[in-house]
């Protein structure tokens, strides 16, 4: 294992198996998602992406709270400026959507591991996501409507797990919801008890990393491509998708080593 921190606020640790850890290590802000939060999470995905030796990301976090979202102590200061924040408000957005899009889009599977509580554009980054696991402690919330702010971008992140009802009840009660109730509506995959939590994520991932890592690129593109299509523009698109998969050397070595009886050896080509 080779640590390497980034920063006194982000740290990101190399697993075997090709498994990344990034850490969100502000505890003290509640791990919020400032400006140097979002640009060193930014960073790291971008790397990670072109790194052929990253096969998994994992994002955690220290301390009880995974993300309180944007930091509003950095916000309420760009008030003081000539137009009122609205240039800084809007960076900071455009910052954070590339930042969580950058999650859907990165060619590695992302799996979040919440150990706390995620809330308003932390609950965003869990549902931004492709798999979720928590402990017991965890709780989930879009509490942006208590303070006269709603949660308009973590809306988009949770309407594209949850439904409608789900999405909204989280969105304009602002209330906390357990994990226990969070992996029911389909915010989180699962939930563990607090000591199991980094394991369970650990292995899950250490399985997908087994997997080609070309199919795992091709698959989670096409699954996020077609979500939104209707059903005979999905099917057109994910049959050519599936011709063009067929055609690449590890998906004749998988057909191959299945019907010889044998692991597959992935060349990820």
């Amino acid at each position: 294992m080779n640590l390497k921190k980034n920063s006194e606020i982000l740290e990101i640790v190399y697993l075997n198996h090709g498994i990344m850890r990034i850490n969100l290590n502000d505890p003290t802000n509640l791990n919020a998602l400032s400006e140097k939060m979002i640009d060193l999470i930014q960073k790291n995905l971008d790397e990670a992406a072109l790194n052929k030796d990253v096969r998994v990301i994992i994002i955690s976090s220290e301390g009880s709270t995974f993300s309180s979202g944007h930091d509003l102590k950095e916000l309420k200061s760009a008030r003081k400026n000539q137009d009122k924040g609205k240039s800084f408000f809007n960076k900071i957005m455009v910052k954070c959507s590339k930042m969580m899009q950058s999650i859907i889009k990165n060619p590695k599977p992302v799996i979040a591991e919440v150990g706390g509580t995620a809330t308003a554009a932390g609950c965003q980054l869990v549902a931004s996501c492709d798999l979720a696991y928590a402990n017991k402690l965890a709780k989930f919330a879009t509490p942006g409507v208590n303070i006269g702010l709603f949660c308009s971008t973590p809306m988009v992140a949770l309407s594209r797990n949850l439904s409608n009802k789900h999405s909204m009840e989280m969105l304009l009660t602002g209330e906390l919801i357990s994990s226990d109730k969070a992996c029911k509506i389909g915010l989180i995959n699962d939930v563990l008890e607090n000591d199991k939590l980094k394991k369970h994520t650990q292995n899950q991932a250490i399985k997908i990393s087994k997997k080609s890592s070309l199919t795992l690129k091709i698959g989670k593109e096409a699954f996020y491509n077609q979500i939104n299509m209707s059903l005979s523009e999905a099917y057109d698109y994910a049959s050519n998708v599936m011709v063009q998969n067929m055609l690449k050397l590890d998906a004749e070595e998988g057909i191959n080593a299945f019907l010889e009886k044998r692991p597959p050896y992935w060349q990820d080509k």
